[in-house]
């Protein structure tokens, strides 16, 4: 049977036009697979609050002369746990501005992720402004809030704010993501070329290299852009996929969701005779889970920043079940999770109709092996609070 191709290999140019997590609100959707990120988060959410006690605040008292405080998640995706974590960070910096006798003042909220990611089901989230009632009264109520929001499309690895506009940055689950996949690992020539994978998970030392490399200039380069529009008195929290071993090529709990049952659905896609190898090998995940050593190596060459904290954090499963013991629920389950953060990518590369093939055989194989799956699928996170050096 011939190949059934129907789509050309995604550039790194269209890359960042095109990808996103999974829009709407269908099975797959970002919005309702989001939630193993929200309990993550919030076994983290101590250290936000830790982050958050850096800030120097201004004066506050409500005058003509206050300037607004304002936060930027970055990679915000289109789910509501970006709006919870703005609520948890307003709401710190409120009770802190009462605590030292002063009235808060108001706040803007800027949502930012890549032009093609779902703003319009983000924003349908957001409960209304709250207008003509007091903070305390708008803090009190659960279907109001108080602040201004806006967002913001575009790289974080560029600049996307004033200088000096912004006092609170967050990123959480996002700087793993890398700006393209590095030219080296699609070169059929270079030692890099990652033949018979879509993941560095197990690949070549090569391979594996040339992904930290461009993880390192990416996380220079939002570090740079931030250095620019953080404000002085500022502080950053960010949260991204990370590992324990010094070997690359482990991935972790990345390189289950990536580098196991669905590398074997790309090759049973092969065997089957509906795509070739080829097109197999120019699809690469552009994920890199960097070790703490990686992560600290790029912020102390920047030099803009002090780290306050970094360390290492097990998140566990990225799966939420309501019954582990059922294979068919764990099965589906990690083959949504998949199609909820790669299936944009895949749809591209292959066209839907064989995106939906491999997605089947994806669910099948994690069902067969359900109980070994769950034992091994183990995230960890690299935990960050940056400020301003001195």
């Amino acid at each position: 049977m011939a190949p059934m191709e129907e789509n050309v290999v995604v550039s790194n140019l269209e890359l960042e036009k095109l990808f996103s997590m999974k829009g709407g609100k269908g099975e797959a959707s970002y919005a309702n697979n989001s939630q193993a990120q929200a309990i993550h988060a919030k076994s983290m959410i101590h250290f936000l609050r830790e982050t958050l006690d850096k800030v120097k605040l201004g004066g506050g008292g409500g005058g003509d002369g206050d300037k607004a405080f304002v936060v930027a998640d970055l990679g915000c995706s289109c789910g509501s746990n970006t709006i919870n974590v703005v609520n948890v960070i307003i709401n710190h910096i409120i009770k802190r501005y009462e605590a030292l006798g002063c009235n808060p003042p108001e706040f803007s909220a800027y949502f930012s992720d890549l032009p093609s990611n779902d703003f319009n089901t983000l924003f349908q989230l957001l409960p209304p402004l709250a207008n003509g009632i007091s903070m305390e009264e708008c803090l009190a109520a659960d279907n109001q809030r108080s602040y201004f929001v806006a967002g913001v499309p575009g790289s974080f690895y560029r600049r996307l704010f004033p200088a000096r506009s912004v006092d609170v940055f967050h990123s959480a689950f996002c700087l793993h993501w890398l700006s393209k996949i590095p030219e080296s690992v699609l070169d059929k020539k270079s030692n890099a070329y990652n033949k018979g994978k879509v993941f560095i998970h197990g690949a070549n030392e090569s391979t594996a290299n040339a992904y930290k490399r461009q993880f390192k200039t990416d996380l220079a380069s939002f570090l740079s852009a931030r250095s620019v529009e953080m404000k002085r008195e500022g502080s950053m929290f960010l949260v991204c996929l990370g590992r324990t071993s010094v070997d690359p090529t482990e991935q972790g709990g990345a390189g289950v969701l990536f580098g196991t049952h669905f590398q074997d659905a790309w090759d049973d896609l092969v065997q089957e005779g509906l795509i070739s190898s080829t097109k197999r090998d120019n699809f690469n995940i552009p994920v890199y889970a960097p070790s703490m050593q990686d992560f600290k190596e790029v912020v102390e060459a920047n030099g803009s920043f002090v780290i306050n904290k970094l360390e290492v954090f097990k998140g566990g499963s990225p799966l939420v079940l309501n019954k582990p013991d059922d294979a068919n629920e764990v099965g589906r389950a990690l083959a949504n999770s998949c199609r909820t953060v790669c299936g944009v990518l895949v749809d591209a590369h292959i066209g839907d109709n064989l995106s939906e093939e491999l997605f089947l055989r994806v669910e099948r194989r994690a069902t067969n092996r359900a109980k070994e799956l769950l034992e091994k699928l183990q995230c960890f996170h690299i935990v960050a609070s940056l400020s301003f050096s001195q």
